[in-house]
């Protein structure tokens, strides 16, 4: 990822609700959320909800697929992978044992 686009995925996620949108999805994990239980969830309208979803969209942070008649919401793991590898980039100066309690912390413990 280069910095653009991670400044992109920042802007997609100083939101309070967009945020809260990207965190329920990651909970959410392989089965992701049709996009009225994401704004139910979160007592969000669906035209309000609809915006903050193309944000996320376009920032590669989540994507979508077509449900029938509804449309479910997924993270994409490869832009989130994508972003925490940006940051962690030139973690700790060659020394990556000093990076692996971070990484260890942020793994998934499924």
């Amino acid at each position: 990822m280069d910095k653009n686009h991670a400044l992109d995925a920042f802007s997609a996620l100083s939101q309070a609700t967009r945020l809260d949108v990207f965190r329920l999805l990651v909970k959410a994990g392989e089965a992701g959320m049709p996009a009225g239980d994401i704004g139910d969830a979160l007592d969000v309208r669906q035209n309000t909800m609809s915006t903050h979803l193309s944000v996320l969209t376009r920032s590669g942070l989540i994507r979508n697929t077509r449900d029938g008649r509804s449309i479910r919401y997924f993270v994409d793991m490869d832009g989130m992978r994508g972003l925490l590898a940006f940051l962690m980039e030139d973690c700790c100066g060659g020394r990556p044992d000093l990076c692996q309690p971070v990484i260890d912390e942020i793994a998934c413990a499924c």
